[in-house]
């Protein structure tokens, strides 16, 4: 394991590990471990959960309108949104993801080439299934489960 490029993500049912993929997005992998280790993402809220499709975070406010403030350029690959896939979350405009991420609960083929893949869960995915879903088409939450703590492996 590269412990450079692995996230630990703790949860309120325990600890989920991702491996980063510096070589599908070296910029957002940077920008993301820049914002973990300032603690950035400790204590958001997943604010967005759709069953069976996805759980998002990394709105400072809780809404799923704010972020950190950096835009990035996108970087779509080839790789697949499969189960356990972490992706940036964007506005129509392909290059305005910044901090909001969402991790896959199922294969999402549709997201394919027009969001940015940088991470992958290979532990703890028990976890991130267990995250209280939201209601309704948008997947909004009431009283959402939060980030307890996102460190970098190097630094735990």
């Amino acid at each position: 394991m590269d412990l450079e490029n692995t996230l630990y993500l703790d949860l309120k049912d325990g600890r989920v590990t991702i491996e980063l993929k510096p070589d599908l997005a070296p910029n957002h992998v940077a920008r993301i471990k820049e914002l973990v280790r300032e603690g950035y993402y400790d204590g958001l809220k997943f604010h967005r959960v759709i069953d069976g499709f996805m759980a998002q975070t990394g709105c400072p406010d809780g809404t799923g309108m704010g972020g950190s403030g950096t835009k990035l350029q996108a970087e779509f690959s080839d790789a697949d949104h499969t189960r356990g896939v972490c992706s940036m979350a964007r506005a129509m405009d392909p290059n305005s993801a910044d901090s909001q991420f969402f991790i896959c609960l199922d294969d999402a083929p549709h997201l394919n080439g027009q969001y940015t893949v940088w991470g992958e869960v290979t532990e703890g995915m028990e976890h991130v299934d267990g995250i209280k879903k939201g209601g309704g088409g948008n997947g909004a939450v009431s009283d959402p489960d939060e980030i307890v703590k996102l460190t970098v492996a190097a630094d735990a």
